[in-house]
């Protein structure tokens, strides 16, 4: 896969390729459909993705809470696996929030772009204020000799596959059902930053890892594993919160104790993966209840993992 994050310079070798238009925030099973659709559609040229960076969201509501399900790096690992090319990932600034219908399809998505058929679902909007939908894009493809597929969502018993199911899902605490949603466990990545050692003291070293631009999933207590640099998966417990026992301050984080390992971590990037929410975020009466809480946690992690892996 060859990502691409300037569609004025697309080189010619990345141009004539057939788009899947989007945010891809999870690469779940329904942008998968849309990927297979339109590679169904037109299996005589490659497969590419536009997406945008950062989310859209980030640029018209940044007091909003992170709720992203992946980092930019994972989403184009995430499509590079399902066949994807190219990933055109379009700086999405204030300028470019402002461009017109009609400039998105005729600059970015034909001059710059150069694709030669794209698809996206029934819902898809573009342009400043939104104001492109699906009528406007297929009559200005059209006369640019641009093919068009417009994909019905992939849905089950309760609705469209979406990246807002999955997000609902992990704040309520319910990552085992995540898996229905993405094909596989939803995983948190990230550069292991210095902490306070508390978790050395209490007998349970951590990596801290902070949640950036993740979604926080419900709080509390983590069956995991740990994908290491090296390329180790590891079983693991992990605290996702705010640490109140130890009034932590604000910042919720990830600190994951990593069964039977011993060595350097900072800097370093790690994957951890959620199987089943423990217990909820609490406070205990001191650091003594605290680390036996925390030891009947990495029990119940080892059992829980056991029973899964």
């Amino acid at each position: 896969m060859t990502l691409h994050t300037d569609w004025c310079a697309i080189p010619k070798e990345a141009r004539g390729t057939v788009a899947a238009l989007g945010n891809f925030d999870g690469v779940h099973r329904g942008h998968l459909h849309l990927l297979r659709t339109l590679h169904a559609a037109r299996p005589d040229r490659p497969l590419a993705a536009v997406t945008f960076e950062p989310h859209p969201r980030e640029l018209f509501r940044p007091q909003d809470p992170p709720l992203r399900l992946m980092t930019s790096a994972a989403r184009e690992q995430a499509l590079t696996q399902h066949g994807v090319k190219h990933v055109f990932q379009l700086p999405f600034d204030a300028d470019f929030s402002h461009l017109s219908p009609e400039a998105f399809v005729d600059d970015v998505l034909h001059a710059g772009l150069g694709v030669r058929h794209v698809a996206c679902g029934p819902d898809f909007a573009f342009g400043h204020r939104r104001r492109g939908d699906i009528p406007f894009l297929e009559k200005r493809l059209e006369r640019l000799d641009i093919g068009l597929t417009v994909v019905p969502p992939l849905a089950d018993i309760g609705g469209p596959y979406s990246s807002t199911r999955i997000r609902r899902l992990l704040q309520e605490g319910y990552p085992e059902r995540v898996v229905e949603e993405l094909g596989t466990f939803w995983t948190i990545t990230g550069i292991v930053a210095h902490g306070d050692k508390r978790g050395r003291l209490l007998g349970f070293p951590t990596a801290n890892i902070p949640l950036g631009q993740h979604i926080e999933p419900a709080r509390g207590v983590y069956a995991v594993t740990v994908r290491l640099p090296d390329g180790r998966v590891l079983p693991g417990v992990a605290n996702i919160g705010r640490r109140p026992t130890i009034n932590d301050g604000q910042e919720s984080r990830v600190e994951v104790h990593i069964f039977d390992f011993e060595g350097d971590l900072y800097g370093q990037e790690l994957g951890v993966t959620l199987y089943a929410l423990l217990r909820e975020e609490r406070r205990f009466s001191g650091l003594d209840e605290l680390k036996a809480q925390i030891a009947r946690d990495a029990d119940e992690a080892r059992a829980r993992l056991a029973a899964i892996l």
